[in-house]
């Protein structure tokens, strides 16, 4: 009986495409390839062990700090990255420092699209970047997690541009405690889409620098007077009250 031997390119016609692979940034034992900066600090220095590896999870806390005087903290992962899919867990654990503002309570998040940090000021507070705003429960004003904030940047929402500095997500109102899933998809279109837990809670579109910021206006002038904003990097953020972040995983689109 003679076989019949198809060209390679007819046998992968219908064939379903190659998901991207999954790829883990944090090994669950060290810090290594993550920069911290801190308020107050030049990148890479952190004295008081803000962010610590304990028990598979990075740990960030203000442990070693008798009271928050304004040492916003945020961990950077060490490749900027353009289109791709982020995935992780979070909890809430512990109190809050004494100090902080009432908003900070229950408050951490994902930056996204951030600046490097060592193009950071030594006193600024938060990257040039989109937040993630994760947000647990008792806070004074509860309020969903999953949310948007835009520290020196805008986004195109509900059909226009919002120059909010926070939009609220249609997320749910979960107490400190246990672990939530947050993934952020940050696709080639521009068009990016926060979950939690599985489930869309916001969409919003078309990123850029903001004009107005003073944090901004230097990265504006390094890119020629471009205000659109293309991909950057990861940080994990310290707003005061504790959080652990694990199953950290990157899936590039790009």
């Amino acid at each position: 009986m003679r076989q019949l031997v198809l060209p390679l390119s007819l046998l992968l016609i219908g064939a379903a495409p190659v998901e991207p692979r999954w790829e883990r940034i944090f090994d669950g034992r060290s810090l290594a390839g993550w920069t911290p900066k801190i308020t107050g600090q030049a990148a890479g220095e952190d004295a008081l062990g803000m962010f610590v590896v304990h028990g598979g999870a990075i740990r960030v806390s203000h442990a070693n700090y008798r009271k928050f005087a304004g040492e916003f903290g945020h961990l950077f992962w060490k490749t900027p990255l353009k289109a791709y899919r982020l995935r992780l867990d979070y909890r809430f654990f512990g109190q809050s420092l004494t100090g902080i503002a009432d908003w900070q309570a229950s408050n951490s998040g994902v930056m996204i699209d951030a600046q490097a940090p060592t193009t950071m000021a030594r006193d600024q507070q938060f990257p040039v970047s989109l937040e993630v705003q994760l947000l647990g429960s008792p806070r004074p004003t509860p309020e969903p997690t999953g949310n948007l904030c835009t520290p020196g940047t805008t986004v195109v929402f509900a059909g226009k541009r919002d120059l909010r500095h926070c939009i609220l997500s249609s997320g749910p109102i979960l107490p400190n405690g246990h672990w939530v899933r947050a993934e952020v998809e940050v696709p080639p279109d521009g068009r990016i889409t926060h979950r939690i837990d599985g489930k869309v809670v916001l969409t919003y579109s078309a990123p850029q620098l903001d004009a107005a910021d003073a944090d901004a206006k230097p990265l504006i002038e390094a890119a020629g007077g471009a205000l659109a904003l293309r991909g950057g990097y990861i940080a994990l953020q310290s707003e005061g009250h504790p959080v652990e972040f694990r199953n950290i995983e990157v899936q590039r689109l790009d």
